[in-house]
Order: structure tokens, then sequence, then C-alpha cells
């Protein structure tokens, strides 16, 4: 619809050099990680550290999801009462928000003694009581403040905001040597690099801290040339080309690295992208040979047998996975059975089949042939040996992507073998033990659950609840504190200040990460961060991913509802399901609101500019008028066409999601050639893998916020899931869908 099948890749628009935000710092600050622990223990006697239970507690934060304008009476009366938490809390927000209308006399007000009440961010106070004091046009007392600043709080990461902004060349030094992760100490490298390029560790600071800026490759390319970098540095900057995917860039300095698992297999995969065949090799045999216990290794031979000359060169690095790496022997496996199948070894093959499904039974290789053979089985009719091949995918490869979608068709075929109880066994599994898949919402609707079907999600109005933002997992209580309050920019420059760890984080740090990508509007790589989370295999990262994937703050992180307002707005106008339009929006751009394809499909809803120009006068609009980067005009053509689909297939939303991706032509073809009794079969068949993939992620997108943001839902949910998070009943304010249609 909106896009040419074949062209549906997004790419960002990015800006060239360095942003605002981008400079580096000092690579040596040995004081700021040693004394972040003690930091931030400010009066802690006096403050209750942020958790989920005690900011529910709170009646402040609550409003920071508001408006300035809507929120203000209802601060007011609460900086008006008894010294409490949620009391400084509003005084510091309403000033906030006073000074982003430049009324710093008001703000003045509400910070007046508020540092000696609010230590937690007392030197934030102060930084806002001396931009409100240079708005009055008086530099000396706001000059004063960010002085005591620096001088009272002098290893605090607000001191790194206050030296920049005093921004002589002697503050410029203390932040390049004791802030080097600060976004604004960055910005102040940036300056000094422009005037003097010849200042190396300079730039080292930003390969170690600011290595996921746009415009960084340039100042790594000037700093690989330099001949006195240590082999720490070097694994710098290796680590800086590899997170901007110049893998042979990267393989070269980790080359002059310290020998490590991990430093040594980039060195063969980046040379192995770059087509040295042969040098790839050598790397991999010198990790295999240094380190033939480490993680790393495992997949190290099967990129041996991947750059091996010929198939049978292969085999023995294959049987060598097999063997010592029982994790990877699965895809190992797998590689050596296509090797016997092209030699026409049918008894090998076999034997090798046998051994994937007898000792490797719960890789997700043997998840994948088990589901193979069911679907063959099923095509041929043969519902009972593709129900018994699919049946032990979900209980022996739990974590496969496809025992949820497994377990939901063992359901259907056993329905078609008569066996009711057992099929409703199989749906009711799949509800409880994967809450959050597409096929959990299939199997709710067979159930007979009120969770909405193909025919009449046009017509539902779920309601959802406010949103809160969560404690983030990570940081320190300042951090969180400024987080939570929505101040986003200091709340970022804080942890940025904070994060050490940003070339290896853990799984809390990735996480709030993702967070803060997400509070900063850069959707897409916040969804991506925190989705990524699900591939760290480590047994202590996957350990903390497992219990973070059990919590409500992970999933709503993961499924945010951005421009919610304007999705509310255009959905009423064309009688549309606002949950529907988020999850086509999230599937097609991850709500970054400039992405664009290479067809030239373009923000939040991939909107196609012939598109636009064929929706523009039936809305009444000036084509001239629309910029499809504006989130407000891209919703609105969206939202307009996909209740257009709608109208096209009398209201059927299955129909409407697979033509909204391929196109009306394609699915007029495919009302005549797939099966049209069953909808799920439909889907199953659609020809595309392309659409069949859009088709259950738009719906799976769906069947999440309805979970996560509708209380009855997320209610009835638990009920068959001990792995669902609940929300509590909001009263009115958040019910089950209406099956009225909107008005």
């Amino acid at each position: 619809m909106l896009k040419k099948l074949q062209k549906k890749q997004i790419s960002l628009i990015v800006g060239a050099g360095l942003c605002a935000f981008l400079a580096g710092a000092m690579v040596a600050a040995p004081e700021i990680g040693k004394n972040l622990g003690n930091l931030f223990k400010l009066n802690r006697n006096k403050t209750e550290l942020l958790t989920e239970a005690t900011k529910a507690k709170s009646i402040v934060l609550p409003l920071v999801v508001q408006s300035p304008d809507e929120r203000a009476a209802k601060l007011e009366a609460i900086a008006k009462g008894s010294q409490s938490a949620d009391h400084n809390r509003a005084r510091y927000l309403l000033a906030s928000d006073l000074l982003e209308k430049k009324n710093a006399k008001a703000a003045l007000i509400y910070l007046d003694g508020l540092e000696n009440d609010y230590p937690l961010l007392a030197p934030y106070v102060l930084l806002k009581k001396a931009q409100a004091y240079e708005l009055l046009s008086q530099d000396g007392k706001a000059s004063d403040l960010r002085q005591k600043v620096v001088k009272d709080y002098p290893k605090h990461p607000a001191t790194a905001k206050a030296l920049y902004l005093i921004g002589t060349n002697e503050y410029q030094d203390q932040a390049i040597a004791q802030f080097p992760s600060h976004p604004l100490t960055w910005e102040t490298i940036r300056k000094r690099l422009e005037q003097n390029p010849n200042q190396p560790k300079l730039r080292l600071a930003l390969a170690k801290f600011a290595f996921d800026q746009p415009g960084i490759v340039p100042v790594l390319e000037q700093l690989a040339s330099e001949p006195t970098l240590t082999p720490e540095d070097w694994e710098i900057l290796g680590t800086a080309y590899w997170e901007n995917s110049e893998f042979g860039k990267a393989a070269s300095a980790y080359s002059k690295a310290s020998r490590t698992p991990r430093n040594l297999y980039r060195v063969g995969r980046g040379l192995q992208v770059g087509g040295q065949r042969e040098d790839a090799l050598n790397a991999y045999k010198a990790l295999v040979t240094e380190f033939p216990e480490a993680r790393e290794t495992g997949m190290g031979w099967l990129r041996m047998a991947e750059a091996s000359k010929s198939k049978q060169e292969a085999i023995p690095y294959l049987d060598a996975v097999i063997s010592k790496f029982p994790e990877r022997a699965g895809t190992a496996l797998v590689k050596k059975i296509e090797i016997l199948k092209a030699q026409n070894d049918s008894k090998a093959v076999e034997a090798a089949r046998k051994l994937l499904i007898d000792k490797f039974g719960n890789s997700k290789e043997a998840a994948e042939y088990r589901w193979k053979v069911a679907l063959d089985k099923a095509k041929a009719k043969d519902y009972k040996a593709a129900w018994q091949w699919a049946e032990p995918i979900a209980t022996n490869n739990p974590d496969s992507i496809l025992a949820p979608r497994a377990g939901f068709w063992v359901g259907k075929w056993a329905t078609k073998l008569g066996k009711q109880a057992e099929a409703k066994q199989a749906y009711e599994y799949t509800v409880s033990n994967y809450p959050y898949s597409y096929y959990a919402w299939r199997s709710a609707g067979v159930l007979g659950l009120n969770v909405g079907n193909f025919n009449n999600l046009r017509q539902l109005n779920p309601k959802v609840v406010e949103l809160v933002r969560p404690v983030p997992t990570a940081g320190s209580e300042t951090f969180k504190e400024l987080y939570l309050l929505g101040q986003d920019r200091d709340a970022w420059l804080q942890w940025q200040t904070e994060f050490q760890n940003k070339m290896q984080p853990t799984v809390p740090e990735q996480f709030t990460e993702g967070l803060l990508q997400l509070a900063k509007g850069e959707n897409l790589k916040g969804i991506d961060i925190i989705s990524k989370l699900e591939d760290r295999d480590a047994p202590e990262d996957a350990e903390q991913y497992q219990a973070l994937h059990e919590q409500l703050i992970y999933w709503q992180a993961r499924y945010p509802l951005p421009y919610i307002e304007e999705i509310e707005k255009w959905s009423k106008e064309y009688k549309v399901n606002p949950l529907l339009v988020t999850a086509v929006i999230r599937q097609e751009s991850r709500f970054e609101k400039k992405a664009k394809s290479i067809a030239g499909a373009t923000g939040l809803m991939q909107v196609i500019p012939s598109t636009a120009q064929f929706i523009a006068p039936q809305i009444k609009k000036d084509i001239k008028n629309i910029n499809l980067e504006d989130p407000k005009d891209n919703i609105m053509l969206g939202t307009w066409y996909l209740g257009h689909t709608h109208d096209s297939y009398q209201e059927n939303s299955l129909l409407a999601i697979a033509s909204y991706n391929a196109g009306p032509g394609n699915v007029s073809k495919w009302l005549t050639s797939l099966p049209k009794d069953d909808p799920d079969d439909f889907v199953e068949s659609i020809p595309f893998d392309e659409t069949k993939n859009y088709v259950r992620q738009v719906f799976g997108n769906y069947w999440n916020y309805l979970r996560l943001y509708n209380p009855e839902i997320s209610q009835i949910v638990a009920k068959y899931s001990t792995k669902h998070p609940t929300l509590p009943h909001q009263g009115d304010t958040a019910g089950t869908p209406s099956a009225k249609p909107q008005q």
C-alpha cells in the first residue's frame, strides 16, 4: 500500500558531522567511578530510595506526563502543603516549567531555599537559580551560583554542567580531566579539536565515550594514524569501529589490542566480512588454539567452517563444535546436514538429524527442524503426525521463537482431530507461557476471551492507563529522580556521566540506556536497545534478562506510546481503533518521525508521497501544506488510509493490514487463491514472507499494547498466566474495549 513490497528498508535521516551533544574528554577518570557510589548517598536517611513501590506513593510523579498548563494548579496545591518529598518535587517541577516560559521571578519563589530542603537535587537547584538570574540579566549572581556548585559539589556530575556554562579555559580543563563522559564535555572537546586537531588523547576520549554519536567515524580514522596508541587504546578504537559497523577497520584495530577471546574473534570476523578469507582463518585458528574453552571459540569454529575452501574441509570444524560446544551444536549440525545432502550421503544425513533431535533437542535448530516436518505433515493433512512433531517444541524449546506458534497450531490440529480438550489445553498453555505473542492473542480469541478478533478490531475503542515513567534499573538516586521528574536533558547528562561501562554494559545499564533514548524521543534507537536484551546469552546476563522480562516496565518500554494524543485524535476522526494505529506505527517506523525507506515512504506510518497526493483532496487538504515528517500530518494521512483499507474489505482488519503492506492488488489475488474459511490458514498461506510476518507482527503489537495498557485485558490474561504483569484497575479511566463503534 504505502510502499512497494520489496522496498521496505527504513533508513534514518542523520546529520553529518558531530551533533551538539558530541565531544569527548581525557580518557583517564580514575576518581569518578570510585566516588560515584558515595556521592549519590546524599542524605539518604531523609530520602526514600526510589522503587516501583515508593514511586506509586507519589502524587507528583503521575503529573509528569501532563503538560505544564495541565499540571500547574495541582503542583501549586502540593507545593503549598507540608514539607515532604512531593512538596519539594512540586516546587522543582513548577520552577522548571516557569523557566521554560522565561518566567524567572516566579521560578525563584519556588526555588528559594530548595537546595537545603531537597538535597538529592541540590546542585541542580542551584543551577536552576543561576538560569533564572541569567534570564533576569543578573549575570553576576548566575556566575556566583555556578561557582558555588563547583566548590560545594566538586565531584558531582552537575558540576560538569556548571564548568561548561562558566566556560573559561581553566574550567574547561577541569571538566575534561574530571568528567570525560559528560556530553557537554564532549562539546568542549569538539571545539578544541576544531582549533587544534592534533590532540590524540581527546580523540581517544571520543572513541571511548561518544562512539555512538553521529559523525564519529572520521574522528576514529584520524586516531588510527597515531603511532603512540597502547593495546588498551587499540581495543577502545576497535570497539568504536565495531559499534559503527566498520568491521574491517575494527579487525585491524583489534589485531593490535591485547589477545583476548573477544578481540581475536572480532579480528577474524572483521576480516571475513571484508573478504580476506585466509587472514580470517588464521585469526580464528589463533583463537581456538589460545582459548580452546572460551565462549567465543565455539563461534570461531563455525566461522572457520564458513570460510573453508571446500565443504569437506568444513566438516572437521563443525564436528569440533558438536563435541565441545553444545550450545552451538545445533547450528553446526544443520550446516553439516546441508553438506551431507549435497554429497547425497542419505545415511549420514539421517544420522545427523537423529543426533540433532535426540541429543540437542533443546536447540533452536531442532525446533526449526521439528516445525518444518510438522508443516509438511499438516500440508498432507496428516494432522496427527503434525501434532506429534510440533508438540515437543513448546516443552523442549521454550525460548524458541517457534514455541508459541507451535503451541497454537497444536491446538488447531487437535481441533481438526476432534480432540477438544487437548486443543483447549494447548491454547491455554500458549496464553500462559507466551502472553506477549501474537499466538497468545489468537489463542485467547479461540478460547472465547473478550480480546477482539479480525472482524471487529476497527470498532473497538480500548481505553489505556495514564502512563507513569518506570524507575530505571541502573544509575544513582539523583539520576532516577531527574528522570522520573521528566527533566530529560539533565537526566541524560547525569546518566552519561555515570555510565562508565558504555562499551560493555550490564543488563540493567542497557535497559536504562534504552529508557533514556525513549525519553529523548529517539524511539527507534530506544526500542532497538531494549529489544536486543533478549540476545544477551552469557549465563549471568540471561538470568538478569529473564527477571526483567517478567516485569511490566520492560514490556511497556519495548512497546511505548509516544504520539498517543495525535493517534487518538485521528483515530476518532476516521473511526479506527487507536491501538491498531499504534501497532502499525510501531511496525512501520518504531515511532521514528523522520524514517525514510528506499522507496520514499516517509515518517511514522511510512506514507509514500504519491499516496499522500491521493489522500489529500479526499480529506480536503492542500498537499503543499502537508509535511510527511510532521507526526501530525503523517498520522492523519496514515490513519485515513488504514480506515480506507478497512472500508475496502468490509471491516476485516486482517485484509486491511495485509493490504497496507502488500497493496490491494496482491490481496485481491490472494482472496481467489488462498484458503478463506479459516483466517489462520489464510495468514500462514500468504506467499510473501514479508507480508506474512508483517501481519503477525502488527497484530502482535496490537495485542501487546492491549494487554500492557488496558487493565481489564491485563487482568484477564493474568488469570491464565503467572508470567503476565497486571495493571491495577483504573475505574472509569480504563475499561475493556468497547464493542460500540466510535462516534
